[in-house]
């Protein structure tokens, strides 16, 4: 069977629906006569966590329909059964690694619905769907009610006759977990896009350093993130084509970012090498912690003189309280141009920028709230929102 080839679309970043799934498809726009079958390839994979060791999710089956209104029990389903159902540690798919679901043969057309349907936890663990807190044990994640016809995502992709449409599922882990106040329970609120499996993508070195996260940006938006192995090495795939910001950061360090960086179809770009690795000094930091909507995603983003507005951090907020906090650094962040390798990077300290923030929180069906601030080391600052 050959590999149709697909065309790009935009990728959604930064989504704050439950669900946010992008998708591309070939074929003719009225989605094929409607005669002969294609196939459906799917694979896992993961965006970094945000203090978890572990999550766990358990995958029973993926399906889909032509219709995007149609109901559980409709006729016309076609479904991706994992069996047996199959548990995988989200935590374990960064640096470019799939987990890979299977094909899905189907009639050629177009189909604008997807569920993703997760198992439901027994009574002891190892539960099906769960999260280990750094520092602590297995919890079982709670799923809402709702979700157990699965995760309903709206697509649109074109199945052609003897040709594959090749898909990942991204399941954002970090966006996907809430804590519910001190409770100690967590829910899981899944958030997934789906992205055409791409070879082109982004691959560097940062020096070591404990909870090191490296992004790649769009206009202020994630387009991917990953953190790198014990060596430093990491790898951003796959990437629809066009230049992009690489921002890294640490707790307690410096973030550092690199602007223009060029991602071409059907390559991987190198951003330095083992001998170049990017350092994040110590920094000082400050805090910025408070209240909003119980649903609402809160980021941390920096205006930089030469690189636009860039995201340092976000998470959800607790899915009780509403409360958040971020520690975030005051020293000046470290901009270089991109060159390319084995070209060293030169990166100049962007003074203006210093304990500069925008907190910003998305509430989905609302328009974003957002606050400027200037933070000092070891100051706390209070932001809350309030969504109508």
């Amino acid at each position: 069977m050959r590999t149709k080839t697909l065309s790009c679309c935009k990728y959604l970043a930064g989504a704050t629906a439950l669900a946010a799934l992008v998708a591309c498809g070939g074929g003719g726009g009225d989605g094929g006569d409607g005669s002969g079958t294609g196939t459906l390839k799917l694979a896992l994979t993961d965006a970094p966590s945000c203090g978890y060791d572990a999550v766990n999710v358990t995958v029973q089956k993926i399906r889909v329909h032509q219709s995007a209104t149609a109901a559980d029990d409709a006729s016309g389903w076609h479904e991706l059964t994992l069996n047996p159902a199959r548990r995988v540690d989200l935590l374990s798919l960064t640096n470019g690694v799939l987990e890979e679901l299977g094909e899905l043969p189907l009639p050629t057309g177009k189909y604008t619905q997807m569920r993703l349907v997760l198992a439901g936890n027994g009574g002891a663990a190892p539960f099906a769907n769960s999260v280990v807190p750094t520092g602590s044990g297995e919890v079982a994640l709670t799923t809402p009610s709702g979700q157990q016809s699965g995760v309903k995502m709206n697509v649109n992709i074109d199945i052609a006759a003897n040709q594959m449409a090749d898909f990942v599922l991204d399941f954002d882990a970090c966006k996907s977990v809430v804590a519910a106040g001190a409770s100690g329970r967590y829910l899981l609120k899944p958030v997934v896009a789906v992205i055409p499996r791409l070879v082109s993508g982004v691959q560097g070195f940062v020096e070591p350093v404990a909870g090191a996260t490296v992004t790649l940006q769009s206009q202020g938006e994630v387009v991917r993130a990953t953190v790198p192995d014990a060596s430093g090495r990491y790898l951003l795939r796959p990437v629809v084509p066009g230049s992009y910001t690489l921002v890294l950061t640490a707790p307690g360090r410096t973030t550092a970012v690199v602007t223009q960086v060029p991602v071409q179809s059907e390559l991987v770009t190198s951003v330095g090498t083992s001998t170049q690795a990017v350092a994040l000094p110590a920094s000082p930091v400050g805090t910025v912690n408070g209240t909003t909507s119980v649903d609402a995603w809160v980021r941390a983003l920096q205006p930089l003189a030469a690189a636009g507005t860039v995201q340092v951090s976000a998470k959800p907020v607790d899915g009780v309280t509403g409360a958040y906090s971020f520690t975030l650094p005051t020293a000046a962040p470290l901009v270089a141009p991109y060159a390319a390798a084995p070209t060293p990077l030169v990166f100049t300290a962007d003074a203006g920028a210093a304990g500069r923030y925008t907190i910003q929180a998305r509430l989905a069906g609302q328009a974003d709230k957002q606050q400027a601030l200037t933070l000092g080391a070891g100051t706390t600052q209070t932001v809350n929102f309030t969504f109508p």
